[in-house]
């Protein structure tokens, strides 16, 4: 069950476009656990040996990088988002509500 949850999750990760961001609460409601965010967070932890699963724009809800511990140094996290352009102030995301992405937009596509 839980592979199956985080191959889930992976694939909406997947999904984030390049310079965008989005919550870990946003990828839970999507995916019919809106009450439960840290299922979402331990998919991003397990997600190091995907380097096709951009776990670096998930964010939580206030635009902070609190999954930063889990990168291998704790600037990396922050390096990839400002190689796409985000700019990062204090672990926070600069613009993060102008930057959000919606995982619920996927049903549109």
């Amino acid at each position: 069950m839980k592979d199956a949850l985080f191959d889930l999750i992976f694939d909406i990760v997947r999904h984030i476009p390049e310079g965008r961001v989005t919550s870990f609460g946003a990828i839970a409601r999507c995916i019919g656990t809106g009450g439960s965010a840290r299922i979402v967070g331990w998919a991003m932890h397990a997600a190091g040996p995907y380097p096709d699963v951009p776990a670096h724009r998930v964010l939580n809800s206030k635009g902070l990088l609190t999954g930063k511990h889990h990168f291998a140094t704790l600037t990396r996290m922050q390096e990839l988002l400002e190689q796409e352009g985000i700019r990062v102030k204090n672990d926070k995301v600069v613009d993060f509500d102008r930057l959000f992405w919606d995982p619920a937009s996927l049903a549109d596509e």
